[in-house]
């Protein structure tokens, strides 16, 4: 089952680069051999039988791939979002010419982030960090002839490769403290390693899943496709992060978890304030992204993983499903700002009632998996030591859930329904089955607690009464009052995304450039000071060849040639006739006689 997962989305992208012949079709039979696989896998599991492949690498550093009760429920988690998003995607993408690369770059995206909840070691999970960040670059920046496409893909790369050295330097600490690249094992570790480990993988976590303040890359990165943002913000690059914490959570020490708890309320609450006063559906839903996972870290926080994963489980079914809502939308209406979409729910009833749907279950409207997810990180946050902190920010993220979501609502249902493009069935096929996981997911809940072992929280009536009072009233006041007017002094500052001097680009992206642009410039230097050494070594071997050919060269030719005349005039001499030869010696003779004999006259 581990190799099906794996090696059916890689071989099909291979065979789609090689063939260039039907990606559509090869796309969602690798992505249906996934799932298969992953539901194998899963009944295994769950069926008591774990597993583990090991692979020689380097030296007491195999590469390992290991099927347990988690990795599990994430690889079916990845396998399901994937191969409904990719249904839809045929619809989406059925008239673009570049579909090749397109559902060739989708494929290895899978592969990756299957890759990495799969990795048994960090050597393995490094390598598929790597690729994740490599094909989401490619997928971000998929259509890079358009305006401002290529800037967002290099600005996600920056962000997010900028982060990745906390991971590096987190996992190379715990391999270096626990003499192995195991990562079961080096979650033993404790102590001050565990806490510097901890936060470094922090870092790492805040630039993959968006978190203050590194949050601006991701709502840039709607420059991609619809179903590039579906698969992103759903069950792979930007829940790499929050499954990164979750993963290493047995390790983290309460030092850690403070700071992680603390860094996703805030997130969950800036970024909420950015989608309310957003003004393109498909960037408040990127900004919704942020939010949603800083609630998995305040989960993580407050000492419940188990809270975070069920969250994960449900955002990725629910985000899904509102970034294909919106692809249908952005068809119908030829863009995604909330002007333009004016009225685009009441002219499709249908795509709208899916779209409702899922909104109310990201707000926390039961019996919607949002609520109960929700309910698990509000309990989560009443019984941990930092309730203090965490549970004003889990409310307060939870309100603005409900209001952005009640403004969006209310923006596709008002205005006239306008004319209506007709999209491709596997579009809705591909939505309607998101929604309808959006709706029942809840029911896996107990099951998932029992196969991993764990019990949640009990927050009795406290936590869902909260919860659900916090998602109606922010439904209410989104649907009734104007974000300006909601959120007063500070709107002009959330529709800038709550960025001072400069924010990241001013630290990360600017300073990235511009040493960038130096070594090229520098790059060039070297490359003109060798070329113009090249063309000094041509012009010497042009005059050294100039030289012999015409200064040594022509005199010793012309003496051979000389000297052959001089030889060839020579031979005719010798005829061969014994006479001639006589006669030739008798004159020689009388010459030589007639020198002798004239030699004392002048002597």
């Amino acid at each position: 089952m581990l190799v099906l997962i794996l090696l059916a989305p890689l071989l099909a992208a291979l065979v789609i680069f090689a063939l260039r012949r039907a990606p559509e079709v090869l796309a969602l039979f690798a992505a249906a051999l996934g799932l298969l696989g992953a539901a194998g896998q899963m009944f295994a599991v769950s069926s008591g039988v774990w597993s583990t492949a090991v692979l020689p690498f380097l030296p007491d550093m195999p590469i390992r791939l290991v099927a347990t009760p988690l990795t599990a429920i994430l690889s079916l988690v990845v396998a399901t979002v994937a191969t409904f998003v990719l249904l839809y995607a045929v619809g989406y993408m059925r008239h673009d010419p570049q579909r090749v690369r397109f559902f060739g770059t989708m494929l290895l995206f899978v592969t990756a982030m299957q890759g990495l909840v799969l990795s048994g070691d960090w050597i393995t999970l490094l390598a598929a960090w790597e690729l994740i960040g490599f094909a989401s670059y490619l997928l971000i920046g998929f259509w890079h002839d358009r305006p401002g496409v290529a800037a967002a893909a290099t600005r996600a790369f920056l962000y997010t490769r900028s982060a990745d050295l906390g991971l590096y330097i987190g996992a190379f600490l715990l391999i270096g403290v626990a003499g192995t690249s195991e990562i079961s094992t080096t979650l033993a570790t404790t102590g001050t390693p565990a806490l510097i480990a901890g936060l470094l993988l922090l870092v790492a976590a805040m630039g993959k899943s968006a978190q203050v303040p590194m949050q601006d890359w991701l709502q840039r990165a709607m420059a991609g496709p619809t179903p590039v943002s579906a698969l992103l913000h759903s069950a792979t690059l930007v829940a790499a992060g929050a499954i990164l914490l979750i993963r290493t959570a047995p390790m983290l020490p309460a030092g850690a978890l403070v700071v992680i708890g603390i860094v996703g309320g805030v997130t969950a609450v800036i970024t909420g304030l950015i989608a309310l006063a957003e003004k393109d559906l498909k960037r408040l839903l990127a900004a919704s992204t942020s939010s949603q996972y800083g609630l998995m870290l305040v989960a993580i926080g407050a000492g419940a993983p188990i809270a975070a994963l069920l969250h994960l489980i449900s955002h990725a079914a629910i985000k899904s499903s509102l970034f294909i809502g919106a692809g249908v939308f952005q068809h119908d209406r030829d863009g995604t700002g909330m002007e333009s979409l004016a009225g685009a729910g009441r002219a499709r009833p249908g795509i709208f009632a899916g779209f409702a749907l899922s909104a109310l279950a990201l707000a926390g409207i039961p019996p919607l998996a949002g609520f109960f997810s929700k309910d698990a990180v509000i309990a989560a946050t009443l019984a941990s030591p930092a309730a203090l902190w965490l549970v004003p920010l889990a409310l307060a993220a939870t309100v603005l859930t409900g209001a952005y979501m009640g403004r969006a609502l209310r923006i596709l249902w008002a205005g006239a329904a306008a004319d209506k493009t007709e999209p491709a069935p596997l579009m809705a096929a591909g939505l309607g089955a998101l929604v309808v996981l959006a709706a029942v997911l809840a029911l896996s809940f107990g099951p998932l607690e029992r196969l991993l072992g764990v019990d949640m929280a009990e927050g009795g009536l406290l936590a869902p009464v909260l919860g659900l009072s916090a998602a109606i009233s922010g439904l209410v006041l989104g649907w009734l009052i104007t974000p300006a007017r909601l959120l007063g002094p500070i709107f002009g500052f959330a529709q800038r995304g709550f960025v001072m001097f400069g924010g990241m680009d001013a630290l990360v992206a600017r300073p990235a450039l511009a040493i960038a642009a130096a070594c090229e410039r520098l790059e060039r230097w070297l490359y003109d000071l060798v070329l113009g050494f090249g063309r000094l070594n041509l012009s010497l071997g042009w005059l050294a060849q100039k030289i012999d050919t015409k200064g040594i060269d022509r005199p010793i030719f012309g003496l051979v040639r000389r000297t052959i005349n001089t030889g060839t005039r020579a031979r005719k001499l010798q005829s061969g006739f014994i006479h001639r030869e006589m006669a030739l010696a008798v004159i020689g003779m009388a010459v030589i006689v007639a020198v002798l004999l004239a030699a004392p006259l002048y002597s």
